[in-house]
């Protein structure tokens, strides 16, 4: 009985040594990769911060190492792994996002580890290193994820970025561009349908108008429907992640706050001026959420739009578009109404392209000739395809 006792006990001594010899060995991988890092970075405040999270690996390397030793056991001798070498390459190679998105992967596995660790582990002197080494992995996942969101952008995203911070001060003007996108739709799909239909029976007025019709009240409908359900999930997202980050913010109010400083200290202040402008900022709580919204998401803390709203806009205005290219054919019949409904439209669609200027930065023209063009070729190939149809 006692010899099973102390087979069991010995089993359970070896499981343990073994999982604190693989957390050194991830922290002391971890120290060697954020050195390597700072090294590489020429940004002075991103350096400081990659060293101060490669000494955190370190000391919670030194306290397992300490903790092996007071079990009889010491730390795996040190060896660098083909991932390692692999890293360091990169790194010097001028990758340095990509180890750092490498290195998100890998804090997002040691939490998951102490967190399993947390439960498996039965030496309470062993759980409160994991309990101190799982805040600061979390710490750093945050911190990496930080870095990486203050990366200067791309020309493209920058505009889109910009684009969407600055919707939520249009005061209820941005319907314009959805009823834009609306007519857009609308003029198109059924300019095609009116194209199609007329070539296949010579422009009969019967078949063209209830073709229309039908095709503008399902756009229509659909376009309304899509709006509402689109705006409506937008709405939830938006709500669920302010819920998260006021969540956040009730339960660890100091962690959030290092995650806001660390935000300024990215983007150009002191570590003196970001912690005052935090203590400023933190002590008005609605401030406080609205500006990590905004520094940490990219969101306003007010939702993106009314469901119902976007609804009656979008089918609204997608009817109006989709109605121009079947009014000729209230009025005229064959090759006539074929024409002038070609005609129409093709204005419609140059006065669209111009109209969307009011909510891009392209030239009126150029945009109104590049909607025309379209769907000059849309036109032509529904008319032939239509033309096809009625010969087989």
């Amino acid at each position: 009985m006692e010899q099973n006792l102390e087979r069991a006990h010995a089993r359970d001594n070896r499981r343990l040594i073994a999982a604190l010899q693989e957390n050194w060995m991830a922290e002391t991988e971890g120290a060697h990769t954020y050195r390597a890092l700072a090294e590489g970075e020429r940004d002075p405040t991103r350096r400081e911060i990659l060293i101060e999270m490669a000494e955190a690996e370190e000391r919670h390397a030194a306290r397992w190492a300490q903790r092996l030793q007071e079990l009889g056991a010491f730390p795996p001798t040190p060896s660098s792994t083909l991932a390692q070498k692999a890293r360091d390459r990169v790194i010097k190679g001028g990758g340095t996002m990509a180890v750092i998105k490498q290195m998100e992967a890998d804090e997002d596995r040691d939490i998951e580890r102490y967190r399993r660790h947390l439960s498996e582990l039965d030496d309470p002197a062993s759980q409160a290193i994991v309990r101190e080494a799982l805040t600061d992995e979390q710490q750093h996942r945050k911190r990496l994820d930080t870095i990486l969101s203050e990366q200067p952008l791309s020309p493209q995203t920058a505009v889109d970025n910009i684009l969407r911070r600055e919707s939520w001060h249009r005061a209820g003007g941005g319907w314009i561009g959805d009823a834009i996108y609306g007519v857009n739709d609308g003029l198109g799909a059924i300019f095609g349908i009116v194209s199609g239909v007329s070539g296949a029976t010579a422009g009969a007025q019967h078949y063209v108008v209830i073709a229309g019709l039908a095709g503008m009240l399902a756009s229509a409908l659909s376009m309304g429907s899509g709006a509402y359900l689109a705006t409506k999930s937008e709405n939830e997202m938006h709500e669920a992640q302010l819920s998260r980050e006021r969540r956040e913010i009730e339960e660890d109010p100091e962690e959030e706050k290092h995650e806001l400083e660390l935000i300024y200290r990215l983007r150009g202040f002191s570590p003196e001026e970001a912690r005052l402008l935090v203590d400023r900022v933190s002590q008005n709580q609605d401030l406080f959420l609205e500006t990590l919204a905004q520094m940490e998401l990219g969101m306003s803390p007010e939702p993106p739009g009314n469901p119902i709203s976007a609804a009656i806009s979008g089918s609204i205005s997608t009817a109006i578009g989709a109605i121009i290219p079947v009014i000729p054919f209230f009025f005229l019949t064959g090759f006539t109404a074929i024409i002038v409904a070609a005609i129409v439209s093709l204005i419609a669609h140059f006065a669209v392209g111009a109209a969307k200027t009011l909510v891009t930065i392209r030239s009126w023209w150029s945009s109104g000739l590049e909607m025309t063009i379209v769907g000059a070729v849309e036109g032509v190939i529904t008319y032939i395809v239509g033309v096809g149809f009625a010969h087989l």
